[in-house]
């Protein structure tokens, strides 16, 4: 536990100086996957990573990545203190890298229409788009995900060879791959699915939250937010240190308490945030509005736990403060487009 300038106390994994985290804006992801390439190209480019997406942006309601993530268990039990079983996912659930009809179409005037040249019954995002409800008022929203860098980890704790660890700096979790054997007992143990097997290697490895260009080691020199944030077109993704007090991490997550944790009943504590997703509300047959919401909020609890819904009423307030022409620190962090508030990395490196 740390407890910040005025008082507040922030939950910090132990022996950890300093929680770095990510808030991700829900309402501004487009689902336009440039996330996914930009960590894809700069991390996972190599033999054996062929399947892996260590950030993927999946349509909730929906299977994800890899299938059925959410029903394959790990994490903790209700107290926090034991590991709950959980499964390996199956190759067939990441899906494959299909292989198209480039060179028929591209450069051999085939008439054929772009596709998968073997049969694609699978792959990730697969129901993008598909979303759940009845016509007019069917709903999806877009879930971008990374690995969590939970305060308390499953992963870590599920390591027979300590493979896995947080950086005390940050509280990065990493995989030591010269102590990794690849019996994927991390895997196993991650409720969320965000670590990876490389069977050319033979070891795990996962998102390593950028943390070259966090620790300032670009070109320049320069301290940058991880690709995923920096080069996302809509700047849904905030970037800092959870026990910085004077920033938004800090500020939405604690004080207003308006971004929440996906599925908190796995208990790993993750790092990662998000604001929840609001939608028009529903419509008649004849088109009218009607007072109901879109997204239904049992399923909102079931993704983001019972906080979401007191997270959805607090923006709703504030909203309704700046219509009304008042001042808003929420709606201000919300929507700003000052890096140096987006972006808060240096302010612990003394």
């Amino acid at each position: 536990m740390s407890q910040t300038g005025s008082g507040e106390d922030v939950r910090l994994a132990e022996g950890i100086d300093h929680q770095v985290a990510m808030v991700m804006d829900l309402n501004k992801c487009i689902g336009c996957q440039t996330c996914t390439i930009a960590c894809k190209t700069n991390w996972t480019d190599g033999g054996g990573r062929e399947y892996m997406y260590w950030n993927n942006v999946e349509t909730k309601p929906g299977s994800g990545y890899p299938r059925d993530w959410e029903e394959m268990g790990g994490g903790w039990d209700e107290e926090g203190q034991e590991r709950t079983p959980g499964d390996l996912p199956e190759s067939e659930d990441y899906g494959r890298p299909w292989e198209f009809n480039h060179e028929q179409v591209m450069y051999e005037g085939s008439d054929e229409p772009l596709r998968p040249m073997d049969q694609a019954d699978w792959g990730p995002n697969w129901d993008e788009d598909e979303g759940a409800g009845e016509y007019p008022n069917s709903y999806y929203f877009y879930l971008p995900r990374i690995c969590n860098h939970c305060t308390h980890p499953s992963c870590v704790e599920a390591c027979p060879r300590s493979a896995l660890y947080k950086r005390e700096e940050d509280g990065i979790v990493l995989v030591d791959q010269d102590r990794c054997r690849g019996y994927r007992y991390c895997v196993e143990g991650c409720p969320y699915k965000k670590v990876y097997y490389n069977a050319m290697k033979k070891t795990s490895e996962k998102c390593i939250f950028c943390y070259p260009r966090i620790e300032g080691e670009g070109p320049e020199g320069e301290v940058m937010a991880p690709s995923c944030a920096e080069d996302c077109p809509p700047q849904l993704r905030m970037v800092g240190y959870l026990d910085d007090e004077e920033g938004p991490i800090h500020k939405l997550v604690n004080e207003y308490e308006v971004a929440v944790r996906l599925h908190p009943e796995y208990r790993t504590e993750p790092n990662v945030y998000y604001i929840p997703p609001f939608a028009p509300p529903q419509h008649s047959e004849s088109g009218e509005s009607v007072e109901a919401e879109r997204i239904p909020r049992n399923y909102l609890e079931e993704l983001f736990g019972p906080a979401v819904n007191e997270a959805l009423n607090t923006i709703e307030r504030e909203r309704a403060r700046v219509e009304r022409g008042e001042e808003s620190e929420v709606m201000e962090m919300l929507t700003t487009t000052d890096t140096a508030d987006q972006y808060r990395l240096e302010v612990f490196d003394e």
